[in-house]
């Protein structure tokens, strides 16, 4: 070999995998900072001075607050995230929900609302035939004539 070294020689494989190794650690361990801090602030029974505690402590003496942690609170931690998971579903779901119905009810909550109207005897099985004949046809929503509606006629 010449005077001019090459950096590739003098870096032997073992040194680049334990390099690798440790920047994947540190890595690892800022995703768990911030997954603390997460939920030091998603944690609603902790008081205002203990999430400042422990904010403190884990951005004062880093490695130790987040090991403390850990320890003295990981196993609600996920708990915690499973519970948000599950209201963020759940808000999901309900504005689906709300964009496709798009304030309207569908025929099946029209047409059981037709048979409770006639089963307390308010319209009668005509006016119920009626009735459920246009809200399955699909034209617009079904709007039973009550005792206080009806026409003299009828």
């Amino acid at each position: 070999m010449t005077a001019q070294t090459y950096l590739a020689y003098d870096y032997p494989l073992l040194g680049a995998f334990w390099s690798m190794l440790v920047f994947f650690l540190w890595i690892l361990w800022f995703v768990l900072l911030f997954r603390i801090i997460t939920d030091i602030f998603r944690d609603d029974r902790m008081s205002g001075w203990a999430k400042t505690g422990w904010l403190v402590f884990c951005i004062v003496l880093p490695f130790l607050g987040v090991f403390v942690y850990v320890i003295a609170r990981g196993k609600n931690m996920g708990r915690r995230e499973v519970a948000q998971a599950r209201a963020q579903q759940e808000e999901f779901k309900a504005y689906i929900r709300d964009a496709a119905t798009d304030g309207r009810t569908s025929s099946v909550d029209e047409l059981a609302k037709l048979s409770e109207i006639r089963d307390r005897g308010a319209i009668t099985d005509e006016e119920f035939r009626r009735a459920k004949e246009l809200v399955l046809s699909g034209h617009g929503p079904a709007e039973p004539a009550g005792p206080a509606a009806r026409t003299p006629g009828s």
